[in-house]
């Protein structure tokens, strides 16, 4: 998720409980937030999503899950957690349960690709640009 990344580098330094919303038409808003949780290795989590609305519900479009790991002064994020509701689907590849870490790692490869997918289409939709514009409008 070298986008996400990106994005939170330039809105360093960020508060714990910190949220991001990014408005980027014709695109579905991005929301990138601190949810003050340890992942399953020990580690902070952020929530990526996208929302939309039914019957006046927030809807996840997907949303997933990222332990944020900083090696060597790089910030890398590992996904344990996908959600869409519109297709009520709600998967954990990795988790905490008995004490103990459990990993499913055909669903943890799936998560990849599908956060590297993701992260494409973000960079080409340019969510970079949009947070730049955002924060610039605020000065």
């Amino acid at each position: 998720m070298k986008t996400i990344v990106e994005i939170l580098e330039l809105a360093a330094p960020l508060k714990p409980g910190f949220h991001i919303k990014i408005e980027n038409e014709p695109w579905m808003a991005l929301t990138i937030e601190d949810i003050q949780e340890l992942g399953p290795n020990g580690l902070p989590v952020i929530s990526v999503a996208h929302y939309g609305e039914q019957n006046g519900d927030l809807m996840r479009d997907p949303e997933m899950l990222f332990e944020v790991s900083n090696q060597e002064e790089a910030t890398i994020l590992i996904p344990h957690y996908w959600r869409n509701d519109y297709a009520s689907v709600e998967q954990y590849s990795a988790w905490i349960g008995d004490g103990q870490l459990s990993v499913d790692p055909k669903l943890q490869r799936e998560h990849a690709a599908f956060a590297r997918m993701w992260d494409n289409n973000l960079k080409e939709q340019g969510f970079v640009a949009a947070f730049e514009r955002q924060r610039a409008q605020l000065k």
